[in-house]
């Protein structure tokens, strides 16, 4: 695949971020022209030429083994989530394209999962897949995500939500925030599954409408996400400071799952509105988790 356009953009801003006291280099004399580590400055750290490192920035990837490209990712000290998005634009790289643009099976949602979603009825629970499409989801986690449910278009997505409903900036305390991972996410996504063609339709779509998106997407920031802390704004029961924690789930075929499980402090005001956003739920005949229900493709 020809993504010596990324690789090159990615190198280049995690290069601009360093500077030569982060790097443990002395500062040199005269007046520097970038922002960051020169390239030869990088090729120093990382143990290879300049000439060579210059290539690689130029998106000349293929056939560059892991022992280096490991030197390049401590030269550039790159997080678990810039590594593993280096290592992917490398497969990718490698990696004959199909004549056309993959499209992932269309299997549904295995029902043991949906079992174990409707088993957690004091959490708010969904499945998601590498697009951020929401799959499955048990009621409460429904109820804490209504307004993106609202929206005409199926399945409900957290990208379009956030960049194409204006309702996101009221729904997110911190609406900057969750755009800078969402967006990452994506990024992460894209560099694990370059071939996708309905996550290059996605990007497309946001890229074309969405400055905000633009120029996030524009960022190359990667990000695997785990665990953490999200504020919401919910339109019936206000403000909720809420835990969540993500997993992978074992899937079959090519299709990546992702469990995602919010819950609330013991004793605190979050834990009274989510036990209040259930209540609701329980009287919205739209909270069924069987209508949420989506294919994995």
């Amino acid at each position: 695949m020809d993504n010596r356009s990324d690789i090159r953009d990615f190198l280049s801003t995690r290069r601009a971020r360093i500077t030569p006291e982060q790097a443990g280099l002395l500062p040199g004399s005269g007046r520097r022209r970038v922002p960051g580590l020169r390239r030869e400055e990088v090729a120093v750290l990382a143990g290879v030429s300049t000439d060579w490192y210059t290539r690689l920035e130029k998106g000349h990837i293929t056939g560059v083994s892991e022992d280096v490209l490991e030197a390049v990712a401590r030269a550039l000290q790159l997080d678990e989530a810039e590594r593993t998005y280096l290592f992917d634009l490398a497969r990718a790289a490698a990696t004959k394209p199909a004549r056309t643009p993959q499209r992932r099976g269309s299997a549904p949602v295995p029902p043991r999962v949906q079992w174990m979603l409707n088993s957690m009825t004091g959490s708010a629970a969904f499945v998601a897949n590498g697009r951020l499409d929401i799959l499955a989801t048990n009621t409460l986690g429904w109820a804490l995500h209504s307004p993106m449910f609202e929206a005409p278009r199926r399945p409900a997505n957290f990208a379009r939500f956030q960049f194409l409903d204006v309702r996101a900036h009221d729904y997110y305390q911190d609406w900057a925030s969750a755009a800078n991972i969402t967006v990452a996410l994506l990024r992460t996504e894209a560099g694990r599954r370059p071939h996708d063609a309905s996550l290059r339709e996605l990007v497309g779509e946001l890229s074309t409408v969405s400055e905000e998106f633009r120029t996030r997407w524009a960022a190359h920031d990667v990000r695997i996400h785990h665990n953490g802390v999200k504020h919401f704004h919910h339109p019936v029961v206000g403000g909720l400071d809420l835990t969540y924690c993500t997993l992978d789930l074992p899937a079959e075929g090519s299709a990546d799952l992702r469990l995602t499980i919010y819950t609330a402090e013991p004793g605190t005001p979050s834990e009274d509105g989510l036990k209040l956003l259930a209540s609701w739920a329980a009287t919205a005949p739209e909270a069924s988790p069987a209508a949420t229900d989506r294919p994995v493709s």
